[in-house]
């Protein structure tokens, strides 16, 4: 070997630390979020921009419904949501459920009462501001339901801090393209389900490739684009994982809408695509369910 090591290697450590940037860059979005109080607004589902709608409106556009929203603590809604997957897990009473990239709570509190008192809803992320958030409502949602069945754990989606084969059903909500290594979260969501058990997730996902431009925004990033693999190249992670019974929806008018209400994410995504390209031929939405076998 030469000084600097083989060819493999320093592919090896310069991936590594490639990987390591993007946590960076996600978690201190993150922390500002969190910190500073700014949501999604707009709706890039994980971006930081300010813009005139609310959490709430955008929250009723993927399908949660006005009545779940105001149950929710305040702030639990921080507008980070690109899909429902609560709608789709098909949730039932006693079942353990884990959120992977929880942020300050908002479909751990919405799954607690839908596994009720037997059952337990663990949130993970890897922001500590995030879990600190979460955990300061987890007093406003034991006053309002009653129940006592849900935690926050601060931890990265690649090492879930959950045992082997302890989870009935995972959920995520917009989580898992921001992830520099997606295959070892879908093999952690395979480890930590029971035999049987299911995930419901949503995600972002491309249609198209994305140009190069577009890949090198941070902003892009942190607003779960710049992360985001082709559907198939998705379908074959959850298969690789061992995950069986695969079926994603991909959801393109949830990209559209944000194009209409003008998201100046999507407006800058939009400059620099193709004339006559938009966001929404390459960019989509993507409900993902499966099964341990």
């Amino acid at each position: 070997m030469g000084c600097c090591g083989s060819s493999d290697q320093n592919k090896s450590v310069a991936t590594a630390e490639s990987a390591e940037r993007v946590r960076l860059t996600v978690r201190e979005g993150y922390k500002a979020i969190a910190t500073e109080g700014s949501t999604c607004g707009g709706g890039s589902c994980c971006g930081t921009s300010k813009v005139p709608l609310s959490a709430e409106f955008l929250a009723e556009q993927i399908g949660y419904s006005a009545e779940e929203l105001r149950a929710l603590p305040g702030g639990a809604n921080m507008g980070l949501s690109c899909g429902n997957p609560t709608a789709i897990a098909g949730l039932k009473a006693g079942e353990v459920v884990l959120d992977l990239g929880s942020g300050g709570g908002f479909d751990v509190f919405l799954a607690g009462p839908k596994v009720g008192a037997t059952g337990r809803v663990i949130g993970v992320d890897m922001t500590a501001e995030m879990i600190a958030k979460a955990r300061g409502n987890v007093a406003s949602y034991r006053k309002s339901t009653g129940l006592d069945n849900v935690g926050f754990r601060l931890g990265e989606i690649e090492h879930l801090p959950v045992a082997d084969a302890s989870v009935d059903v995972v959920i995520s909500n917009c989580v898992i393209n921001l992830s520099p290594d997606k295959e070892q979260v879908w093999r952690e969501i395979a480890r930590v389900l029971k035999p049987g058990g299911r995930v419901a997730a949503s995600d972002m996902a491309l249609l198209r490739p994305l140009p190069g431009e577009v890949r090198e925004m941070v902003e892009a990033m942190v607003g779960c684009v710049a992360g985001a693999v082709l559907v198939d190249e998705y379908r074959a992670m959850v298969e690789a994982a061992g995950l069986r019974e695969v079926v994603l929806r991909p959801k393109p008018e949830y990209v559209a809408a944000l194009e209409s209400f003008q998201d100046p994410l999507y407006k800058k995504i939009a400059e620099a695509l193709p004339g006559g390209t938009r966001p929404a031929d390459l960019i989509t939405s993507l409900d993902v369910q499966a099964r341990k076998a």
